[in-house]
Order: structure tokens, then sequence, then C-alpha cells
């Protein structure tokens, strides 16, 4: 069972996978050449609508998998931080590229680089969290 805390953070998640559903049509445009990008644009803002979907899927799983674990407290920055990572990730993907034909990212891309971050040490605390979890429950 979901914890309170828990649930109301998946609740915001599944109502924010409507922005997720509303940047295929913006992808589906861009690939139509009805909305104007050059070849660098299509690749970041590709590489963004494709990482804001499977971070948010994984950060939910990870919710899923501590609730269902019973785990509590600091292990739960575990799927915090990666649904945070699926923020700052697509934002610096989708954000590095803005403009009228840019020809490199700017420095925004740094959030690619902090999201990175966030998700290896969001992914090292659950995977951690759970081992110790399991650990405690055999003995």
């Amino acid at each position: 069972m979901l914890q309170p805390a828990s649930a109301i953070t998946a609740g915001i998640v599944v109502l924010a996978v409507i922005t997720i559903a509303y940047g295929g049509t913006f992808m589906l445009r861009v690939v139509t050449g009805k909305q104007g990008a050059n070849d660098l644009q299509k690749s970041f803002f590709r590489a963004g609508h494709a990482h804001a979907g499977v971070l948010v899927i994984l950060g939910l799983v990870v919710l899923l998998l501590l609730d269902a674990a019973g785990i509590t407290g600091w292990a739960h920055f575990g799927a915090d931080g990666v649904l945070v990572s699926a923020i700052l990730i697509p934002a610096g993907f989708f954000l590095s590229v803005i403009g009228h034909d840019p020809q490199r990212p700017n420095g925004v891309k740094a959030l690619i680089w902090i999201g990175f971050g966030l998700l290896t040490v969001s992914l090292l605390v659950a995977g951690i969290g759970l081992i110790v979890a399991g650990a405690n429950a055999l003995s």
C-alpha cells in the first residue's frame, strides 16, 4: 500500500504526464516540419522528450518499490530524486537549444549534468535502501 505522501506525489506525477504528452504533440510538429527546428534542436528535443518519459516511469517504479518494501525516511529520497531528475534533465535538453537556429547548446545544458548526478545519487540511495530492507527482512 502506498504511503499517503507517496500517493500524493504519484498523483502529481501522473497529472504531470500530461505535459509529456503535450511535448509529444510538439515533437510531432517538429519532425513533420510544421515547427521550425535545426538538426541540433531536433536531436535535443528528442532526447529531452525521451528522458522525460523514461525517468517519470522509473521514478514511479522506484516510489512503488520503496513503499512496497516499507522503506521510510532517508531512502525515500531515492524516489524523489529520480522524479526531480525527470525535470532537470529534459529541461536541460530543451532549454539549452532555445532560440533561432542555435549552433551549439547554451550553458543551461548544465542542468543535464546536474540531473544526471542527482539521478545517480538517488538510484544509489534507493538501491542500498532496498538491499538493506531485504536483508533486514531475512533476519
